[in-house]
């Protein structure tokens, strides 16, 4: 079986740099993700910078079975994961009481349940290989979330699993990183219902760097990684120091101000 890394949300955004980057780094590709055109000419993009083109897998990672049908699909091409990318993600700006359940369920479905299947699903393959989990969550993690509850408590889910894998899985050689980037100028935006035009965190980091960062954080066996000074300073300082009701408060103001 050949080994290869595998990228979940990878048809824009940071997933979209991802694909970039691993390629630069002569990693072999398969990209998921539900939009095939976008996914397939990504590829023909890879292939024609001169690296070997990727395989493309249309799968709406929501669906319970994804996990199960990715395998399948890797076996019959005779592929299996050496690395995971679990980037594939969506959050929804607003009370949570106002917006859609269904939708906040589908975003729990994608942003949790989805990446626990993909990070347990092919352990014995990334420990073979001495591969890694690179799991996507965001400064959120660190933080609570008014204006957009089910996305933070989401986040802090994925920092905390990704957490404990790095510490379970290391005496098997597989390395796992969790990125936690601030707001990144993507697609995310508009699909959260974020107001365009709407000014994002003071010194924004491109998604570019993020995936970049995320790359070389998974390389050195970071637990952690959150690209961008003011990021770190507000990661490691804001839960610690500045008292919980006025967070809750300061950051509740800001999220109805970045609503449509």
């Amino acid at each position: 079986m050949t080994p290869v890394t595998l990228i979940t949300g990878a048809s824009a955004g940071i997933g979209r740099e991802f694909t970039h980057v691993f390629a630069r780094h002569g990693h072999d590709l398969v990209l998921v993700a539900r939009r095939e055109q976008r996914l397939n000419e990504l590829a023909a993009a890879i292939e024609a910078s001169g690296r070997p083109k990727p395989s493309v897998l249309a799968i709406d990672l929501a669906q319970a079975d994804a996990a199960t049908r990715i395998g399948e699909a890797l076996a019959a091409r005779g592929l299996e994961p050496e690395t995971i990318v679990n980037n594939a993600g969506f959050g929804l700006v607003g009370r949570a009481a106002g917006l859609s359940r269904d939708e906040q369920l589908g975003m729990i479905d994608l942003n949790v349940r989805a990446l626990t299947d993909l990070s347990l699903s092919f352990i014995d393959s990334l420990a073979r290989h001495r591969g890694g989990l690179l799991n996507v969550a965001s400064v959120a993690a660190f933080l609570p979330g008014p204006g957009s509850a089910v996305y933070y408590a989401g986040k802090a889910f994925v920092l905390s699993f990704s957490e404990a894998l790095h510490r379970e899985l290391a005496p098997q050689g597989i390395r796992v990183t969790c990125l936690c980037p601030g707001p990144v100028a993507t697609e995310f935006q508009a699909r959260a219902g974020i107001a365009k035009g709407k000014p994002l965190w003071p010194l924004a980091v491109s998604a570019e760097r993020v995936a970049e960062a995320g790359y070389q954080g998974l390389m050195r066996g970071q637990r952690v990684v959150v690209p961008g000074l003011a990021n770190k300073l507000l990661a490691a300082l804001a839960p610690r120091f500045v008292p919980r009701n006025i967070l809750l408060a300061q950051l509740d103001r800001r999220q109805l101000k970045r609503g449509a």
